[in-house]
């Protein structure tokens, strides 16, 4: 960092300048925020970690306690490698995790016993929520049906996400005993889709194959909440009817972290597979004909389809998702069928237990769980605390209890002696647990991939393997505009993986997780104080989920000021695809606000549409400084001009590390905002998640903030949950606390100047060479740049593609390209570069301009040369001289400036065929025959 300022010197002072003139100051100081030392973070972290109390939970409803293989833990979850990454977006680099994905994917196709999986989404609940939406979607075009059963054995937290997604779809939820619900007339008609839980809350498994027969011939959907472990020893969804699969992955493996985060799973039949939400990886090939990965049918997305796409989501659960899929590699089919056996064998003894002292075991078929009428819950409940252990309360005669892979002798033992003193009989008969229908006779994980791992050897040796063919931020800069890929720090990062924060569920009594809700309180005033907002929420799981949260909070006042016709949400041309997404999904119409050639928000055209509409205008949603980098001073304008027409404004933080301790969203005008935690407060990418995306709000939008069915959060008229866990991902939430107080008011702010800094450094290196397309009226770019490569498609038949391609070649990650115009690509180098970091990427821009160049001249041919054939890998440097016939030289392709030739990384194939890849769409591992056929 120290570079950086001294290499911009005489860019400083003219820059504070435009940077005063074109925002609001916010003296964000040490006094508002005291920065601690290394050491001092450390000790408190400890402290308050301390305040949370270690017992044992056998809670279940979703959340269970993991064993982490440490081989996972040490080389995956704890590797800068694996969590430093960006989205396979640029797949040449990122091999080893769309590998990794593949790997997951078809695991859950295997257990699920159905066609397609996508990457991951955020949780459970909403993934039940993406799988109504998506039943609705793909209703005739005509059909008016709006009715989703869902059957009462479905979690609480699940049903809570659901009503909140209803709503702005118009979706009435029916929660019911389905087998019966079924059968009333009103439902069936109306019917779109049915969702089970399978196994049952209660335990219980349930044979749906009739009810799937009977909702296919009623023209809807099966949707079945499951858990993959249980897959491995009862029938899979796929295998009695379900058309849709879904759940959480977290018991492969992955902590329940107090509620997260985990990868929830989901897959579909075939013919579903392009309503599918979510990113999906796909099998294609390089130019070379050899296999390549890729992510699988992009126009799906929001980032393609905006308000036009039925799901919103953007980050989702990678790294969690890689870290399931190793521990299934790992285990291999047997090991996790052994897994399972356990489990269930353990809670046939407890049964036995329990039902031998007289008591009534409610759910006469179970996996895992066990629901157990009592005289009197609270006192089960007070023995079972006093011997260290957690179970469920159901209600005043009924408790539950959930068992895992965690659990030993002595935990069923002091479990049954909480019921009267119960012992586990040295020799159990049992009967049968799971129906001899229900149990599994099909084949799963077989391919070589899930075999062959086992070893603690082979399976370090495999995962790096995998990772050395991706960069991340291990290996150089990650210029991503919009995306913020800045230094996840090693101190932040360490307490992740304590127990302490680690092991708790979610749903414990609250006097167990003091030191948790302690840090929660500190880090909700924190972005409060920074955002200058009166109240947070750190619910959603992503800023895609931030964005519809904070809607629909908007929604709720509006509702409650009897303005709830409002409906219309304005929105630039030049936002986010998540924006336009948000909206549509929260109910609201959307608008498209113009900008000028300058990039500058039209005002006279929101004007115009604020005034055309403020009868029914709802909100107005804008990011600052825009997503062209410039910050526009007419901001504050343009929000008077929303208020005036008795609307709300949304402030999309995706660019808040341009804002804090210089100005921040309520100065701006701002009525909500949300923050990337993952970009902005350092929060790792994980090759595409895990994210949180808090919402701030002013104060007249406090008592609305989301509330949740299991524990006591949000505001006084508290919407329904947005998330599966009340405060959402919050094992991750230690990473953000712990990076603003070691800053503090005056080195959060020093950073944001120094990513302002940085950003007009590469803006003025590269301005004599690439077209830098805009920038405020002192000269200056925001936080990021934005360069216009139109004119070398016109010159020399370049793309954008053909540049990012060839970047790779320099080793780095290519910038956002095509958006936000399609021609363009955004440079934000964070203020966590240094200045040779800087120099070795303008050098590299630098030099690619030079072998454009080259075309231009003719000197190379416009369909075979440097950037055409990018990037090099070593495969194509190592053609024979006969192969060879390309018009430049294997040195010029490979080290084109002197660094490379000290330390390089290496691209693993060549570009990949994308257009192959969605006509020939493969989402599983292939098999060798189905390699032999296609490559």
């Amino acid at each position: 960092m120290a570079g950086s300022i001294a290499a911009a010197r005489p860019l400083r002072a003219g820059f504070s300048l435009a940077a005063r003139a074109s925002s609001k100051e916010n003296n964000l100081t040490d006094a508002v925020i005291k920065p601690l030392t290394e050491v001092e973070l450390d000790e408190r972290i400890r402290e308050i970690a301390g305040k949370n109390k270690m017992l044992r939970s056998f809670i279940g409803m979703g959340y269970w306690n993991a064993v982490v293989p440490k081989v996972i833990l040490r080389n995956i979850t704890e590797n800068p490698a694996w969590y430093t990454s960006y989205t396979p977006y640029q797949p040449e680099i990122s091999q080893g995790r769309l590998e990794s994905l593949l790997n997951y994917q078809t695991m859950v196709t295997d257990l699920t016993a159905l066609d397609v999986a996508n990457a991951s989404l955020l949780d459970e609940a909403t993934a039940a929520g993406e799988a109504m939406i998506m039943c609705l979607a793909t209703m005739p075009a005509h059909s008016t049906k709006r009715t989703f059963l869902v059957d009462s054995g479905v979690f609480p937290q699940t049903i809570d996400v659901l009503h909140t997604r209803s709503i702005g779809f118009g979706v009435k939820v029916v929660v019911a005993d389905v087998q019966e619900a079924i059968n009333d007339p009103a439902i069936a008609g109306d019917l779109i889709g049915v969702l089970v839980q399978y196994p049952k809350q209660d335990g219980s498994i349930v044979y749906y194959s009739d009810l799937s027969n009977k909702v296919h011939e009623l023209g809807a959907h099966m949707v079945c909440a499951t858990d993959l472990l249980a897959l491995t020893l009862i029938k899979a969804p796929g295998e009695w009817g379900a058309d849709i699969a879904l759940g959480s992955s977290a018991r492969f493996g992955v902590p329940a972290g107090y509620g997260g985060p985990h990868a929830a799973f989901f897959s579909v039949k075939d013919a579903l597979k392009r309503k599918m939400p979510g990113r999906l990886v796909g099998v294609s090939k390089d130019t070379m004909g050899n296999p390549a990965l890729r992510l699988a049918l992009q126009t799906r997305e929001q980032h393609i389809k905006r308000e036009k796409a039925t799901s919103n989501i953007c980050t989702s659960q990678v790294l969690l998702a890689n870290m399931a899929a190793m521990y299934a590699v790992y285990h291999g089919p047997s090991g996790l069928k052994a897994i399972a056996q356990r489990v269930q064998q353990l809670t046939q003894a407890l049964a036995a237990a329990i039902s031998a002292k007289g008591y009534k075991i409610t759910n006469d078929t179970y996996f895992d769980t066990l629901t157990v009428e009592v005289p009197s819950a609270a006192d089960v409940l007070s023995k079972a605390l006093e011997k260290g252990i957690n179970i469920r309360r159901v209600d005043d005669t009924h408790v539950s209890i959930t068992l895992d892979e965690s659990v030993r002798l002595h935990d069923i033992t002091a479990l049954a002696s909480s019921f009267e003193g119960a012992t586990i009989p040295s020799s159990i008969t049992t009967g049968e647990s799971i129906p001899s229908a229900l149990l599994r006779t099909s084949p799963y994980l077989s391919h070589p991939t899930f075999n062959a791992y086992h070893s603690e050897t082979a399976m370090l040796r495999y995962i790096y393997y995998l990772q050395a063919k991706d960069l991340s931020l291990v290996h150089a800069m990650i210029p991503l505009g919009s995306c913020t890929m800045k230094l996840n720090p090693t101190s932040t990062m360490a307490p992740l993986t304590w127990p302490e924060l680690g092991s708790l569920h979610p749903f414990v009594p609250e006097d167990q997780a003091k030191g948790y809700h302690e840090m929660i309180k500190e880090l909700e005033d924190d972005l409060c104080a920074i955002t200058g907002f009166k109240a947070c929420s750190i619910q959603p799981n992503s800023g895609a989920s931030g964005e519809y949260a904070g809607l629909m909070v908007i929604r709720e006042y509006l509702k409650s000021q009897g303005q709830g016709h409002r409906d219309i949400c304005l929105i630039p041309v030049s936002a986010h695809g998540t924006n336009p997404a948000s909206a549509m999904m929260a109910g609201m119409k959307v608008l498209s606000v113009k900008v000028l050639a300058n990039g500058n928000l039209d005002l006279a055209d929101l004007r115009a549409k604020a005034d055309k509409y403020k009868d029914n205008l709802a909100a107005f949603m804008i990011t600052y400084p825009s997503t062209y980098g410039v910050f526009e001073d007419t901001v504050t304008e343009a929000c008077k001009i929303i208020h005036e027409a008795g609307a709300q404004v949304y402030l999309d933080g995706a660019n808040l590390n341009a804002q804090v301790g210089i100005t921040n969203p309520a100065t701006c005008g701002g009525d909500v905002c949300h923050l990337n935690l993952h970009k902005t407060f350092a929060i790792p990418h994980g090759g595409g998640g895990p994210g949180v995306g808090p919402i701030c709000v002013a104060e007249h939008l406090a008592p609305f903030l989301p509330g949740h069915s299991q524990v006591k959060t949000g505001g006084s008229q508290a919407m329904s949950a947005v998330s599966a866990a009340p405060f959402g991902s919050a094992s991750i939430l230690s990473i953000s606390w712990a990076y603003i107080k070691m800053l503090g008011g005056s080195g959060l702010k020093e950073a944001t100047s120094m990513a302002l800094l940085n950003a007009n450094y590469i803006a003025k290196r590269l301005e004599p060479f690439y077209h830098v397309k805009f920038v405020n009226g002192a000269g200056r770019v925001a936080h990021e740049v934005l360069i216009e490569l139109a004119e070398f498609d016109k010159k020399a038949g370049l793309k954008v593609s053909d540049f990012a391609k060839r970047l790779q070649d320099y080793g780095f990650h290519p910038p956002t390209c095509s958006w936000p115009i399609s021609t363009c690509m955004l440079i934000e180098p964070t203020e966590s570069e240094d200045l040779q970091e800087l120099d070795k990427f303008c050098d590299a821009m630098i030099q690619i301009r030079k072998e454009v160049n080259d075309i231009i001249a003719g000197k190379q041919p416009k369909d075979n040369n440097l950037l055409k054939n990018a990037p090099h890998p070593i495969s194509v440097i190592s053609l024979s001289e006969e192969e060879w016939n390309r018009p430049y030289s294997r040195t010029t392709a490979a080290y084109p400036l002197p660094y490379l030739k000290i330390r390089k990384f290496w691209p693993t194939v060549t570009r990949i065929d994308d257009a192959y890849g969605d006509l020939n769409l493969m989402c599983t591992c292939p098999s060798v025959e189905e390699m032999e056929a296609k490559f």
